[in-house]
Protein backbone atom coordinates (compact mmCIF):
# COMPACT_ATOMS: atom_id res chain seq x y z
CA UNK A 1 0.00 0.00 0.00
CA UNK A 2 3.02 2.29 0.03
CA UNK A 3 2.16 5.86 -0.89
CA UNK A 4 4.69 7.29 1.51
CA UNK A 5 8.32 7.78 0.51
CA UNK A 6 10.50 9.70 2.96
CA UNK A 7 11.30 8.26 6.41
CA UNK A 8 13.10 10.33 9.03
CA UNK A 9 15.14 8.12 11.38
CA UNK A 10 16.13 9.97 14.57
CA UNK A 11 18.63 8.75 17.15
CA UNK A 12 20.89 10.37 19.74
CA UNK A 13 24.30 9.94 18.10
CA UNK A 14 26.00 7.87 15.42
CA UNK A 15 29.02 6.44 17.19
CA UNK A 16 29.69 2.77 17.96
CA UNK A 17 26.64 1.14 19.53
CA UNK A 18 23.87 -1.35 18.88
CA UNK A 19 21.22 1.30 18.20
CA UNK A 20 23.45 3.07 15.69
CA UNK A 21 24.27 -0.06 13.69
CA UNK A 22 20.59 -1.06 13.84
CA UNK A 23 19.65 2.31 12.31
CA UNK A 24 22.45 2.03 9.74
CA UNK A 25 21.21 -1.36 8.52
CA UNK A 26 17.55 -0.32 8.66
CA UNK A 27 18.26 2.80 6.59
CA UNK A 28 20.16 0.67 4.10
CA UNK A 29 17.31 -1.84 3.91
CA UNK A 30 14.71 0.89 3.41
CA UNK A 31 16.78 2.43 0.61
CA UNK A 32 16.98 -0.95 -1.14
CA UNK A 33 13.17 -1.13 -0.95
CA UNK A 34 12.84 2.17 -2.81
CA UNK A 35 12.18 4.40 0.18
CA UNK A 36 14.20 7.51 1.07
CA UNK A 37 15.63 7.34 4.61
CA UNK A 38 17.03 10.49 6.20
CA UNK A 39 19.01 10.03 9.44
CA UNK A 40 19.27 12.75 12.08
CA UNK A 41 21.58 12.53 15.10
CA UNK A 42 24.36 14.39 16.88
CA UNK A 43 26.80 12.65 14.54
CA UNK A 44 29.68 10.24 15.06
CA UNK A 45 32.04 7.85 13.32
CA UNK A 46 29.29 5.97 11.47
CA UNK A 47 28.15 9.05 9.52
CA UNK A 48 30.85 8.29 6.93
CA UNK A 49 29.37 4.84 6.40
CA UNK A 50 25.90 6.34 5.91
CA UNK A 51 27.29 8.72 3.31
CA UNK A 52 29.14 5.87 1.60
CA UNK A 53 25.81 4.07 1.25
CA UNK A 54 24.16 7.14 -0.26
CA UNK A 55 22.05 7.95 2.80
CA UNK A 56 21.62 11.53 3.99
CA UNK A 57 22.62 12.42 7.55
CA UNK A 58 21.75 15.76 9.15
CA UNK A 59 23.36 16.80 12.44
CA UNK A 60 20.90 17.63 15.23
CA UNK A 61 22.01 17.86 18.92
CA UNK A 62 19.84 14.97 20.14
CA UNK A 63 22.47 13.44 22.43
CA UNK A 64 21.63 15.05 25.79
CA UNK A 65 18.98 16.76 27.92
CA UNK A 66 20.57 20.22 27.84
CA UNK A 67 17.53 22.55 27.50
CA UNK A 68 19.25 24.65 24.82
CA UNK A 69 20.12 21.54 22.78
CA UNK A 70 16.57 20.25 23.11
CA UNK A 71 15.12 23.56 21.91
CA UNK A 72 17.64 23.69 19.05
CA UNK A 73 16.71 20.10 18.15
CA UNK A 74 13.00 20.95 18.16
CA UNK A 75 13.52 23.88 15.79
CA UNK A 76 15.91 21.97 13.52
CA UNK A 77 13.63 18.92 13.32
CA UNK A 78 10.64 21.10 12.45
CA UNK A 79 12.65 22.75 9.69
CA UNK A 80 13.93 19.40 8.33
CA UNK A 81 10.51 17.73 8.36
CA UNK A 82 8.96 20.67 6.49
CA UNK A 83 11.82 21.18 4.02
CA UNK A 84 12.28 17.49 3.18
CA UNK A 85 8.51 16.83 3.12
CA UNK A 86 8.99 13.85 5.43
CA UNK A 87 6.12 11.33 5.40
CA UNK A 88 6.85 9.22 8.50
CA UNK A 89 9.08 9.92 11.50
CA UNK A 90 10.79 7.08 13.39
CA UNK A 91 12.52 7.80 16.73
CA UNK A 92 15.12 5.37 18.08
CA UNK A 93 15.85 6.77 21.53
CA UNK A 94 14.04 8.46 24.40
CA UNK A 95 15.26 12.05 23.83
CA UNK A 96 14.40 12.13 20.10
CA UNK A 97 11.04 10.48 20.86
CA UNK A 98 10.24 13.08 23.53
CA UNK A 99 11.10 16.06 21.30
CA UNK A 100 9.34 14.58 18.27
CA UNK A 101 6.29 13.77 20.39
CA UNK A 102 5.94 17.47 21.23
CA UNK A 103 6.57 18.46 17.60
CA UNK A 104 4.00 15.95 16.33
CA UNK A 105 1.22 17.91 18.07
CA UNK A 106 2.07 20.89 15.84
CA UNK A 107 3.03 19.16 12.59
CA UNK A 108 0.69 16.11 12.66
CA UNK A 109 3.14 13.61 11.14
CA UNK A 110 2.89 9.84 11.81
CA UNK A 111 5.34 8.90 14.59
CA UNK A 112 6.84 5.47 15.25
CA UNK A 113 9.25 4.68 18.10
CA UNK A 114 11.74 1.85 18.47
CA UNK A 115 12.56 0.36 21.87
CA UNK A 116 16.09 -1.06 22.01
CA UNK A 117 16.61 -1.39 25.77
CA UNK A 118 15.01 -0.98 29.19
CA UNK A 119 14.21 2.57 30.25
CA UNK A 120 14.13 4.18 33.68
CA UNK A 121 10.63 3.71 35.13
CA UNK A 122 10.77 6.53 37.71
CA UNK A 123 7.68 8.76 37.60
CA UNK A 124 9.56 11.75 36.15
CA UNK A 125 10.98 9.67 33.31
CA UNK A 126 7.59 8.14 32.60
CA UNK A 127 6.11 11.62 32.24
CA UNK A 128 8.87 12.55 29.80
CA UNK A 129 8.36 9.46 27.62
CA UNK A 130 6.60 9.40 24.28
CA UNK A 131 5.89 6.23 22.34
CA UNK A 132 4.29 7.70 19.22
CA UNK A 133 1.40 6.14 17.32
CA UNK A 134 3.03 2.70 17.32
CA UNK A 135 6.16 1.15 18.82
CA UNK A 136 8.48 -1.56 17.63
CA UNK A 137 10.55 -3.52 20.19
CA UNK A 138 13.63 -5.61 19.43
CA UNK A 139 12.60 -8.47 21.72
CA UNK A 140 9.54 -10.05 23.34
CA UNK A 141 10.71 -9.16 26.85
CA UNK A 142 10.87 -5.46 25.89
CA UNK A 143 7.29 -5.61 24.63
CA UNK A 144 6.16 -7.10 27.95
CA UNK A 145 8.13 -4.39 29.75
CA UNK A 146 6.37 -1.61 27.82
CA UNK A 147 2.96 -3.10 28.52
CA UNK A 148 3.68 -3.62 32.23
CA UNK A 149 5.44 -0.37 33.12
CA UNK A 150 4.18 2.11 30.53
CA UNK A 151 0.69 0.63 30.02
CA UNK A 152 0.99 0.64 26.24
CA UNK A 153 -1.68 -1.31 24.38
CA UNK A 154 0.06 -4.52 23.23
CA UNK A 155 -1.74 -4.21 19.88
CA UNK A 156 0.26 -1.02 19.29
CA UNK A 157 3.61 -2.78 19.74
CA UNK A 158 5.31 -4.89 17.08
CA UNK A 159 8.35 -7.08 17.80
CA UNK A 160 11.25 -7.21 15.36
CA UNK A 161 14.91 -8.30 15.43
CA UNK A 162 18.34 -6.75 15.11
CA UNK A 163 19.04 -7.37 11.43
CA UNK A 164 22.63 -8.41 10.62
CA UNK A 165 24.11 -8.26 7.11
CA UNK A 166 26.25 -11.27 6.07
CA UNK A 167 27.73 -9.07 3.33
CA UNK A 168 29.18 -6.83 6.04
CA UNK A 169 29.97 -9.42 8.70
CA UNK A 170 31.85 -12.38 7.31
CA UNK A 171 35.15 -14.00 8.16
CA UNK A 172 36.67 -13.30 4.74
CA UNK A 173 36.78 -9.51 5.16
CA UNK A 174 40.29 -8.18 4.45
CA UNK A 175 41.97 -7.26 7.73
CA UNK A 176 45.60 -6.59 6.80
CA UNK A 177 45.26 -2.82 7.36
CA UNK A 178 43.97 -3.09 10.94
CA UNK A 179 46.43 -5.87 11.77
CA UNK A 180 49.29 -3.59 10.76
CA UNK A 181 47.87 -0.39 12.26
CA UNK A 182 47.03 -1.84 15.69
CA UNK A 183 49.82 -4.44 15.87
CA UNK A 184 47.44 -7.37 16.15
CA UNK A 185 49.41 -10.62 16.30
CA UNK A 186 47.65 -13.20 14.14
CA UNK A 187 50.08 -15.89 15.25
CA UNK A 188 48.14 -15.66 18.54
CA UNK A 189 44.52 -16.52 19.37
CA UNK A 190 42.76 -13.14 19.20
CA UNK A 191 39.98 -12.56 21.74
CA UNK A 192 37.81 -9.73 20.44
CA UNK A 193 35.34 -7.46 22.20
CA UNK A 194 33.32 -4.54 20.75
CA UNK A 195 31.14 -2.23 22.81
CA UNK A 196 30.48 1.37 23.64
CA UNK A 197 32.58 1.87 26.76
CA UNK A 198 30.12 3.80 28.90
CA UNK A 199 29.36 2.86 32.50
CA UNK A 200 26.21 0.96 31.49
CA UNK A 201 28.04 -1.14 28.87
CA UNK A 202 31.72 -1.49 29.82
CA UNK A 203 31.57 -4.27 32.44
CA UNK A 204 32.84 -7.07 30.20
CA UNK A 205 35.63 -4.93 28.73
CA UNK A 206 36.82 -4.28 32.29
CA UNK A 207 36.52 -7.96 33.15
CA UNK A 208 38.63 -8.92 30.14
CA UNK A 209 41.33 -6.50 31.32
CA UNK A 210 41.05 -7.78 34.89
CA UNK A 211 41.61 -11.41 33.84
CA UNK A 212 44.31 -10.57 31.30
CA UNK A 213 47.32 -11.42 33.50
CA UNK A 214 45.96 -14.74 34.70
CA UNK A 215 44.77 -15.64 31.19
CA UNK A 216 48.18 -14.86 29.75
CA UNK A 217 49.78 -17.03 32.44
CA UNK A 218 47.82 -20.13 31.38
CA UNK A 219 47.41 -19.27 27.68
CA UNK A 220 50.30 -17.02 26.57
CA UNK A 221 49.43 -17.63 22.89
CA UNK A 222 46.54 -15.15 23.16
CA UNK A 223 45.89 -11.44 22.62
CA UNK A 224 42.91 -9.32 23.68
CA UNK A 225 41.52 -6.66 21.31
CA UNK A 226 38.93 -4.20 22.67
CA UNK A 227 37.10 -1.84 20.29
CA UNK A 228 34.99 1.08 21.48
CA UNK A 229 35.01 4.48 23.10
CA UNK A 230 33.06 6.19 25.86
CA UNK A 231 33.24 7.67 29.34
CA UNK A 232 35.09 4.61 30.73
CA UNK A 233 37.63 4.32 27.91
CA UNK A 234 40.47 6.23 29.61
CA UNK A 235 40.10 4.29 32.85
CA UNK A 236 40.12 0.92 31.08
CA UNK A 237 43.00 1.92 28.79
CA UNK A 238 45.13 3.08 31.72
CA UNK A 239 44.65 -0.29 33.39
CA UNK A 240 45.42 -2.09 30.12
CA UNK A 241 48.58 -0.02 29.59
CA UNK A 242 49.86 -0.99 33.04
CA UNK A 243 49.24 -4.68 32.35
CA UNK A 244 50.99 -4.42 28.96
CA UNK A 245 53.94 -2.74 30.67
CA UNK A 246 54.09 -5.45 33.35
CA UNK A 247 53.98 -8.21 30.72
CA UNK A 248 56.49 -6.43 28.49
CA UNK A 249 54.27 -6.73 25.42
CA UNK A 250 51.13 -5.34 23.81
CA UNK A 251 48.87 -8.06 25.13
CA UNK A 252 45.74 -5.88 25.34
CA UNK A 253 45.03 -3.74 22.27
CA UNK A 254 42.75 -0.76 22.98
CA UNK A 255 41.49 0.41 19.60
CA UNK A 256 39.09 3.17 20.58
CA UNK A 257 36.26 4.18 18.27
CA UNK A 258 36.18 2.64 14.78
CA UNK A 259 33.65 2.17 11.99
CA UNK A 260 35.52 -0.93 10.80
CA UNK A 261 33.95 -3.22 13.40
CA UNK A 262 33.40 -5.92 10.78
CA UNK A 263 37.18 -6.15 10.34
CA UNK A 264 37.74 -6.51 14.08
CA UNK A 265 35.08 -9.23 14.18
CA UNK A 266 36.79 -11.03 11.29
CA UNK A 267 40.23 -10.80 12.92
CA UNK A 268 38.92 -12.34 16.16
CA UNK A 269 39.28 -16.06 16.77
CA UNK A 270 36.99 -15.88 19.81
CA UNK A 271 34.48 -13.09 20.42
CA UNK A 272 33.11 -11.88 23.74
CA UNK A 273 30.14 -9.52 23.63
CA UNK A 274 26.45 -8.96 23.88
CA UNK A 275 23.38 -8.04 21.87
CA UNK A 276 24.05 -6.85 18.34
CA UNK A 277 27.84 -7.19 18.61
CA UNK A 278 27.43 -10.86 19.55
CA UNK A 279 25.09 -11.45 16.59
CA UNK A 280 27.57 -9.76 14.24
CA UNK A 281 30.33 -12.08 15.44
CA UNK A 282 28.04 -15.09 15.10
CA UNK A 283 27.18 -14.01 11.54
CA UNK A 284 30.92 -14.07 10.77
CA UNK A 285 31.10 -17.63 12.16
CA UNK A 286 33.07 -16.63 15.22
CA UNK A 287 32.72 -18.79 18.37
CA UNK A 288 31.00 -16.35 20.70
CA UNK A 289 30.70 -15.90 24.46
CA UNK A 290 27.54 -13.89 25.13
CA UNK A 291 28.18 -11.58 28.09
CA UNK A 292 27.28 -8.02 29.04
CA UNK A 293 26.31 -5.64 31.80
CA UNK A 294 22.86 -7.18 32.15
CA UNK A 295 23.98 -10.79 32.49
CA UNK A 296 25.92 -13.79 31.24
CA UNK A 297 24.81 -16.57 28.88
CA UNK A 298 28.25 -17.97 28.06
CA UNK A 299 29.47 -19.93 25.04
CA UNK A 300 26.70 -19.80 22.46
CA UNK A 301 25.58 -23.21 21.26
CA UNK A 302 22.28 -25.06 20.71
CA UNK A 303 21.61 -25.26 24.44
CA UNK A 304 21.70 -21.43 24.75
CA UNK A 305 19.42 -20.55 21.82
CA UNK A 306 16.14 -20.30 23.75
CA UNK A 307 17.47 -18.08 26.54
CA UNK A 308 19.45 -15.92 24.11
CA UNK A 309 16.48 -15.30 21.82
CA UNK A 310 14.25 -14.44 24.76
CA UNK A 311 16.25 -11.31 25.56
CA UNK A 312 17.55 -10.59 22.03
CA UNK A 313 21.04 -11.67 23.17
CA UNK A 314 21.19 -8.93 25.84
CA UNK A 315 21.41 -11.48 28.71
CA UNK A 316 18.58 -9.76 30.61
CA UNK A 317 17.40 -12.07 33.37
CA UNK A 318 20.53 -14.23 33.27
CA UNK A 319 23.18 -14.63 36.00
CA UNK A 320 25.69 -11.81 36.40
CA UNK A 321 28.83 -11.83 34.32
CA UNK A 322 31.67 -13.26 36.41
CA UNK A 323 35.40 -12.95 35.72
CA UNK A 324 36.26 -16.51 36.72
CA UNK A 325 33.48 -18.00 34.61
CA UNK A 326 34.43 -15.77 31.68
CA UNK A 327 38.06 -16.89 31.90
CA UNK A 328 37.03 -20.55 32.12
CA UNK A 329 34.82 -20.24 29.03
CA UNK A 330 37.62 -18.54 27.07
CA UNK A 331 40.01 -21.35 28.04
CA UNK A 332 37.38 -23.94 27.08
CA UNK A 333 37.15 -22.46 23.58
CA UNK A 334 40.94 -22.22 23.26
CA UNK A 335 41.24 -25.90 24.17
CA UNK A 336 38.45 -26.99 21.80
CA UNK A 337 39.34 -28.85 18.63
CA UNK A 338 39.31 -27.02 15.31
CA UNK A 339 36.29 -29.07 14.25
CA UNK A 340 34.37 -28.11 17.39
CA UNK A 341 35.08 -24.43 16.76
CA UNK A 342 34.03 -24.71 13.11
CA UNK A 343 30.76 -26.35 14.14
CA UNK A 344 30.06 -23.60 16.69
CA UNK A 345 30.73 -20.95 14.06
CA UNK A 346 28.57 -22.61 11.42
CA UNK A 347 25.68 -23.10 13.84
CA UNK A 348 25.89 -19.48 14.98
CA UNK A 349 25.88 -18.25 11.38
CA UNK A 350 22.81 -20.31 10.53
CA UNK A 351 20.92 -18.91 13.54
CA UNK A 352 21.63 -15.32 12.45
CA UNK A 353 20.71 -16.13 8.86
CA UNK A 354 17.43 -17.78 9.92
CA UNK A 355 16.21 -15.37 12.62
CA UNK A 356 18.17 -12.10 12.37
CA UNK A 357 18.29 -11.00 8.73
CA UNK A 358 18.28 -7.35 7.66
CA UNK A 359 15.47 -8.24 5.25
CA UNK A 360 13.20 -9.42 8.09
CA UNK A 361 13.98 -6.33 10.18
CA UNK A 362 13.30 -4.02 7.23
CA UNK A 363 10.03 -5.69 6.29
CA UNK A 364 8.84 -5.63 9.92
CA UNK A 365 9.43 -1.87 10.02
CA UNK A 366 7.70 -1.35 6.68
CA UNK A 367 4.65 -3.26 7.98
CA UNK A 368 4.51 -0.84 10.90
CA UNK A 369 4.91 2.15 8.57
CA UNK A 370 1.99 0.78 6.53
CA UNK A 371 -0.13 0.68 9.69
CA UNK A 372 0.73 4.19 10.80
CA UNK A 373 0.23 5.55 7.28
CA UNK A 374 -3.14 3.81 6.97
CA UNK A 375 -4.12 5.39 10.29
CA UNK A 376 -3.19 8.82 8.94
CA UNK A 377 -5.28 8.31 5.79
CA UNK A 378 -8.29 7.27 7.86
CA UNK A 379 -8.28 10.51 9.89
Amino acid sequence: MQTYRKILLATMSFDIGGVETHVLELATGLKKCGLVPIVVSNGGVYVKELNKRGITHITVPLNDKNPKHMLDSYLLLRKIIRREKVDIVHAHARIPAFILGILQKKEYFPLVTSVHALFNTMALYKLNSNWGDYSIAVSDDLKKYLVKYYKINPRNIMVTVNGISPDTFNKNVKTKDIITKYKIDKTKIVIGHISRLDKERSLVAEQLVNIAKSLYKVKPNTQIVIVGDGTEYSKIKNKADKINQALGKKYIVMVGSSIEVNKFVAVSDIFVGVSRAALEAMCAKRPTIVAGNEGYIGIFDKSKLSSAKKSNFTCRGERNSDEDVLKDDIVTLIESTEQELVELGEYSHEIVKKYYSVEKMTQDNIKLYDRVWRKKLEL
